[in-house]
C-alpha cells in the first residue's frame, strides 16, 4: 500500500548525568538488538543525551537519518529537560520507555533508576504541555520494550498519515441521511485536510475521462479480478473510466499532502447520470489503500483510513444493518458457536468491499436501487456492485465520529465474522460481538453514532483504542462485558 507513511523508528537513549553513561547506552544497545531479532530494522542514534546540546546533536542525527518515529529510551533515570524537549523539537509521534533492573547482584554501580525517571519525564511532558506515547506499563527488559516498540509501531503510522491526509468529497450527502453529516472542525484539529467538492465537479471530470486510452488496461484488470464472478461486463468501460477519474482527481488535488481517501455520493442522481453504480470502483481503490467511504461519510473514511493504516491492510465501511433472524440462528449458529442471538447481527453495503475480503463474489446491480430506478426491467443504470458474502474471521468493528457540537468520540470492538452464509444481497456478513445488544444500547445509540461503522479484518482493538487516546478522544466506547454497566445501563433490568 503506497497512501500510508512508511515508518522509519529511531531511539536515542538519555542518560542522568549523576548516572554512569555507559549504563543508558549498554541498555539502548541491547534494546536495539533484541527488536531487530524480532521486528526489524531500528535506527539506532550514537549520541545519548545528558543536556541540551546532546539533545540537538541527536535530533539532528535521527533527522538525517530519516527517522519519522522517535523511541526516548531511559537507560537511567535520565535528565528531565533534556529528554522532553526531544518530544518538543522532534516533528512527529514521540514513544517514552524505560529501562528494567537486570540483577539483584548489580544494585550499587547497576542501578539506573529508570522506574523514578519515568515519573518525572511524564510530569515534564505534561508540564510542557509535549504530546508523547506512553505504555500501558513503560518498564522493561530489552525484550519487552521491543514488544513496546513494536505496539507503537502502528500508532505512529497512523499519526503521521493522519498529518499527512487530505479527504476528498464529492456531495452534498443524499437526503435523508444526516447521520452521516458531521462538523469538519475537528478534522482541522487532526491535522487532517478536506477539500469539499459538488457532484457535478464529479461528473464534468469524468465526462472528461471519455475515450481514456487507458480504460482498456483497467477493464482487463477488472476482469482478471472478477474472473467467473464477471457477470455484468457491458459496465466494466464506465467503471474504469470512473476509477480513473478518481485517481487523476487525487494525483492532481493531493497539494501539499501525501495521503488521500474519499468521501463520494453514491445515489440517488449519480445512477441516472453516470448510468451505473460505483460501489465496484469504490471497492478496489480501498484495496489500494485508499478508502471510499459511501454516502459523503466524511468521518466513516477518516475512520476506514485509521484502520489502513493500522492493520497495513484492506478494510471496509459498512452498515450495522440488521438483525440475524431467529431461525437461522437456531440452525447455524446457536451451540456451534459462543453466541447468544442479540451478540449477532449483519453487516452490509451495497458492494463497496474489496474481493480480498470475500469468500466468493459476482458483478451485479444494486436491488435496493433498482426497485426505485428501473423496476420490473433487465437491469442497467444500478449495475456494479461487487456482491458476496465477507470472509469469516477476526474483525475490528471502530469509528471516529465528531458530534453535532464538534466533540471527538469513538468506539471499538473486536468481533468476528462467522461462516454462516447470508442467504442476502450486497457485500454482507453475519457478524458476532460480544455482548453486542448492551453495546449497540448504551453506545451506539445512546451517544447517537450514525449506521456506518468502519471495519479492519484483525483484532486491532489495542491499536486503535491506544490511537484515539493519542488523539485526544475523551469518549472511546466498546462492547463491555456482564456485570461491568454502562453509565446508562439500568442495574434492575
Amino acid at each position: 500500500m503506497k497512501n500510508i507513511p512508511e515508518l522509519k523508528l529511531g531511539i536515542v537513549a538519555v542518560s542522568r548525568d549523576c548516572f554512569p553513561m555507559e549504563l543508558s547506552e549498554n541498555r539502548r544497545k541491547a534494546v536495539v538488538a533484541a527488536y531487530q531479532k524480532g521486528y526489524g530494522k531500528l535506527y539506532e542514534c550514537p549520541t545519548t543525551v545528558e543536556n541540551e546540546i546532546d539533545m540537538m546533536k541527536a535530533l539532528e542525527e535521527v533527522r538525517n537519518a530519516g527517522c519519522n518515529a522517535l523511541i526516548v529510551y531511559l537507560g537511567n533515570f535520565g535528565p528531565e529537560t533534556p529528554e522532553t524537549l526531544l518530544a518538543k523539537y522532534f516533528d512527529g509521534p514521540t514513544i517514552y520507555v524505560a529501562a528494567a533492573e537486570e540483577s539483584g547482584d548489580d544494585l550499587l554501580d547497576g542501578r539506573g533508576d529508570a522506574y523514578c525517571g519515568m515519573l518525572n519525564a511524564s510530569y515534564n511532558l505534561k508540564l510542557r504541555g509535549i504530546k508523547a506515547y506512553i505504555p500501558e506499563y513503560p518498564v522493561g527488559n530489552p525484550e519487552e520494550i521491543a514488544d513496546m516498540i513494536a505496539e507503537f509501531a502502528p500508532i505512529a503510522r497512523t499519526v503521521i498519515g493522519l498529518k499527512n491526509l487530505k479527504i476528498i468529497s464529492f456531495g452534498p450527502r443524499p437526503q435523508d441521511f444526516l447521520a452521516c453529516n458531521a462538523p469538519i472542525k475537528q478534522l482541522y484539529n487532526l491535522g487532517v485536510e478536506i477539500e469539499e467538492n459538488s457532484e457535478l465537479d464529479l461528473y464534468a471530470a469524468f465526462n472528461d475521462h471519455a475515450n481514456d486510452p487507458r480504460i482498456p488496461d483497467v477493464i482487463k484488470s477488472m476482469e482478471e479480478e472478477l474472473g467467473t464472478g464477471n457477470k455484468m461486463p457491458g459496465i466494466l468501460p464506465k467503471l474504469a473510466q470512473y476509477e480513473l477519474t478518481l485517481l487523476d482527481w487525487m494525483n492532481a488535488h493531493k497539494g501539499s499532502r501525501e495521503y488521500i481517501a474519499f468521501a463520494n455520493k453514491c445515489w440517488p442522481s449519480f445512477q441516472t447520470q453516470f448510468g451505473f453504480v460505483p460501489c465496484y470502483v469504490n471497492s478496489r481503490l480501498t484495496a489500494m489503500g485508499i478508502p471510499v467511504s459511501c454516502e459523503v461519510d466524511i468521518y466513516g473514511t477518516l475512520s476506514e483510513y485509521i484502520g489502513t493504516c493500522i492493520s497495513e491492510d484492506v478494510v471496509t465501511l459498512l452498515d450495522i444493518n440488521n438483525t440475524v433472524p431467529a431461525d437461522m440462528y437456531q440452525s447455524e449458529i446457536k451451540g456451534k458457536f459462543p453466541y447468544e442471538l442479540k451478540d449477532t447481527f449483519m453487516g452490509f453495503h451495497c458492494g463497496n468491499t474489496a474481493a480480498c475480503k470475500l469468500s466468493s463474489f459476482n458483478m451485479k446491480n444494486q436491488k435496493i436501487m433498482a426497485r426505485a430506478l428501473e423496476p420490473n426491467q433487465e437491469p442497467n443504470i444500478t449495475r456494479g456492485t461487487l456482491e458476496g458474502d465477507i470472509a469469516p474471521g477476526k474483525i475490528t468493528f471502530f469509528r471516529l465520529q465528531s458530534t453535532a457540537d464538534a466533540l471527538l468520540k469513538a468506539y471499538v470492538a473486536e468481533g468476528e465474522v462467522l461462516p454462516v452464509a447470508t442467504r442476502s444481497f450486497g457485500s454482507i456478513g453475519v457478524f458476532a460481538i460480544s455482548e453486542m445488544g448492551r453495546f449497540y444500547r448504551h453506545v451506539l445509540i445512546e451517544k447517537n453514532y450514525p449506521h456506518h461503522g468502519a471495519v479492519a479484518f484483525g483484532h486491532f482493538g489495542k491499536s486503535l483504542y491506544e490511537v484515539f487516546k493519542y488523539l485526544d478522544v475523551e469518549d472511546v466506547g466498546f462492547n463491555q462485558p456482564k456485570g461491568m454497566l454502562y453509565k446508562t445501563e439500568n442495574p434492575f433490568a
